[in-house]
């Protein structure tokens, strides 16, 4: 009995101390004061233009950061030559890649064997080469592999529908 007196007791109490005793008039005559403001007009958003798609058209073209052939060899009225890519021949790992972005890290040999080049591409992934792979965008063919370097033959668009043989070394990189 004296608990339940007790606990009315509190709840009485709690409650007499939630009522308006004017504390707040301050804070509740800033909210009148907000609310009564003239209303604010919101802009509306701007009108964007149409997005119009682009077709890139130039992807058999050589690539614009990659070095150009050279100029001399160029200008030099050129014979026709039988030489094409093979676009039947499925692609390897390493021809994802431009070769500008490929570095040569290492060489391992088997007694007897032939000399694997260990090569390292964009996403640190280690690749074991040797002559007859291909590597790069541009169809090239490990050509030879020594200690120091590798020997690339790519075949490149002369930019006349015809098709060009540009070597390339990718040289041992010592860290």
């Amino acid at each position: 009995m004296r608990s339940v007196s007790f606990l009315v007791l509190c709840s009485i109490l709690l409650v007499g101390g939630c009522g308006g005793d004017g504390q707040f008039e301050d804070l509740q005559g800033r909210m009148s004061e907000i609310k009564n403001r003239p209303k604010g007009r919101i802009e509306p958003p701007p009108e964007f233009k149409v997005y119009k798609a682009f077709s890139y058209s130039a992807a058999a073209l050589r690539s614009p950061f990659e070095r150009p052939l050279d100029v001399e060899l160029a200008s030099l009225p050129q014979q026709r030559s039988n030489v094409k890519p093979d676009l039947n021949r499925p692609k390897e790992v390493l021809e994802q890649f431009g070769i500008d972005s490929l570095v040569m890290v290492g060489t391992l040999a088997n007694p007897g064997g032939p000399l694997f080049a260990l090569v390292r591409d964009p996403d640190q992934g280690l690749h074991r080469i040797k002559p007859g792979n291909y590597m790069g965008r541009n169809f090239g063919k490990i050509t030879s592999v020594t200690q120091s370097k590798i020997d690339v033959l790519e075949i490149v668009s002369d930019g006349q529908d015809g098709w060009v043989e540009r070597p390339r070394t990718l040289v041992l990189r010592e860290e």
